[in-house]
């Protein structure tokens, strides 16, 4: 144990990352000019690697056998909690860093490369296990069905946005692709011999639009034509559209899509066309980790950020984070970085900007801050499990 008091190691855990800043900076920067899609993070995770490995950290790659996923570790060879920092950094296609991914993944790295300079202070395993694919194919959700988190005692990231709060819900979501298969004829001469793919495609938005008087407020469902043929003389043959459905928890999506998937089957019985659902995996409903959360609410407060209580009701998005959640303590705290949205250009912008590093290093400095407290006091590591392992006891009664 040392002998400074918690105050004092947190002190030089901020000069720490102070120390990184330069680095850091230009990592985020490079990332943002340089976004990777989902799956396809090649560079960005790469780039991400580099300090950790010239820092000691032992590398896995191709984690769960996810070519961009990785885990980072150090082991400071004494008994303690395993506390895994989360990064992400895949991009939105068109829009690049436009929910500041390049950002998240950056103060991750930072903040374990800041606990390694005082590695004295740690006890366990501190981990940085890469996510890929956030955007599109959910990372988290396959790098948790491998078990990657089962040994995690907690798990911290940081999101940037408009403001800052420590605790925000996140809504179940699922995405599914209709397929139609028609048959093609000459529009004007022989329509009667065609079967229209494009109708069915349409005849599911109409159907879809139908239901939303029934669904409940926290259902959200959305869909673009992705293929509607391709001349217009001709009957299209093909059509597919791709939805995304979301609802408050897994167990209220499963009814929402059951109605989805519905209108789909019924628009190609009246049409005559074929279907086929390419369903995606379930981002989970967000287990926010209350106890975990204050704890970083305090060190951020320390830093002299002010943190604001979440809205009452809307503006919930989703995140693989709530399938993490359902395994282990986590958080997903916002940090703000300007008046900005996320999946916007703005926010692109902000996400590249002196506003974006800044919010950038705080989530850093809180990460690092929050995850000695786990090391160091285990009153705090207790409470934040005990709070997990009640919940979780009460999912089960339920069934």
């Amino acid at each position: 144990m040392s002998g400074c008091t918690t105050q004092e190691q947190k002190v030089q855990i901020i000069a720490a990352v102070d120390s990184l800043a330069a680095e850091a900076s230009t990592l985020a920067l490079n990332l943002h000019a340089n976004p990777e899609l989902s799956f396809e993070e090649i560079e960005s995770a790469a780039a991400l690697i580099a300090p950790l490995r010239a820092a000691g950290f032992e590398i896995e790659e191709q984690l769960a056998g996810l070519p961009t996923a990785f885990r980072a570790t150090f082991d400071s060879g004494k008994p303690g909690p395993v506390v895994a920092l989360l990064a992400e950094y895949d991009a939105l296609r068109d829009l690049g860093h436009a929910c500041g991914h390049n950002l998240i993944g950056t103060a991750s790295v930072t903040a374990a490369l800041a606990l390694k300079q005082v590695s004295h202070l740690l006890k366990g395993r501190l981990e940085v296990i890469g996510t890929p694919a956030e955007e599109e194919g959910g990372g988290k959700i396959i790098l948790s069905e491998k078990g990657i988190f089962d040994q995690v005692d907690a798990v911290m990231m940081f999101h940037p946005r408009d403001k800052t709060m420590v605790v925000r819900g996140g809504l179940a979501c699922v995405d599914a692709v209709f397929k139609f298969y028609g048959k093609a004829a000459h529009a004007a001469s022989a329509p009667q011999n065609g079967i229209s793919a494009l109708d069915a495609v349409i005849h599911t938005f109409n159907g879809i639009n139908a239901l939303r008087q029934l669904f409940t407020d926290d259902v959200r469902v959305h869909g673009i034509i992705t293929d509607g043929g391709s001349a217009t003389n001709i009957v299209p043959a093909f059509g597919e559209a791709k939805f995304l459905m979301r609802a408050n928890t897994v167990g209220g999506l499963s009814g929402v899509k059951q109605k989805v998937f519905d209108a789909a089957r019924g628009a190609a019985l009246m049409t005559g066309a074929r279907l086929e659902i390419e369903e995606g995996l379930t981002y989970a409903e967000r287990n926010n980790n209350l106890t975990l959360a204050q704890y970083f609410q305090q060190n951020l407060e320390a830093l002299g950020v002010e943190v604001v209580p979440p809205p009452l009701s809307g503006g919930i998005g989703s995140s693989d984070i709530g399938n993490v959640s359902q395994i282990t303590a986590a958080i997903h705290p916002y940090i703000r970085i300007g008046d900005v949205l996320p999946h916007t250009p703005e926010f692109a912008a902000a996400a590249g900007s002196a506003a974006g590093l800044q919010g950038m290093l705080q989530g850093a400095k809180a990460l690092a801050m929050t995850a000695l407290d786990l090391y160091q006091d285990e009153t705090k590591l207790h409470a934040v499990r005990e709070e997990f392992l009640s919940w979780q006891s009460k999912q089960s009664l339920r069934g």
